[in-house]
């Protein structure tokens, strides 16, 4: 069990932040099993169908975003909008998009923790 000595508290006011692509300005911090990002998207945000071997957990706290769950093109794919107080669940290798319909504001989860997401992997 770990004790107070190795825990470590954060704020967001104080971690650095990082635009991989374009729109958007992510927080992140890494520990051993998980990470959590803070993620902003504006409006016209997109990040190209993708998967990752890392189970994602993405918490709505502002907007509205679009995710496109499902292989790009097929009749499979689905979209599935989510609001402020939402939450996906996106199951390790699932392939998926997202688009920012407002200006979102959203905690990502992901375990195992990567310094690698779908955003860096279509970053410029």
């Amino acid at each position: 069990m770990a004790s107070t000595l190795e825990a470590k508290k954060f704020s967001w006011t104080d971690l650095p932040v990082d635009a991989p692509m374009d729109l958007i300005s992510r927080q992140r911090i890494i520990g051993e099993k998980m990470m959590v990002s803070r993620v902003v998207l504006e409006p016209g945000f997109r990040v190209p169908t993708h998967e990752h071997e890392n189970e994602q957990i993405s918490i709505v706290l502002e907007g509205r975003i679009r995710f496109t769950v499902g292989p790009e093109g097929s009749p499979d794919a689905t979209d599935i909008d989510c609001v402020a107080g939402e939450t996906l669940h996106l199951p390790s290798n699932v392939p998926h998009a997202a688009e920012a319909i407002e200006r979102c504001v959203i905690l990502d989860l992901f375990s195992p923790p990567s310094e690698k997401t779908g955003v860096d992997a279509h970053s410029s």
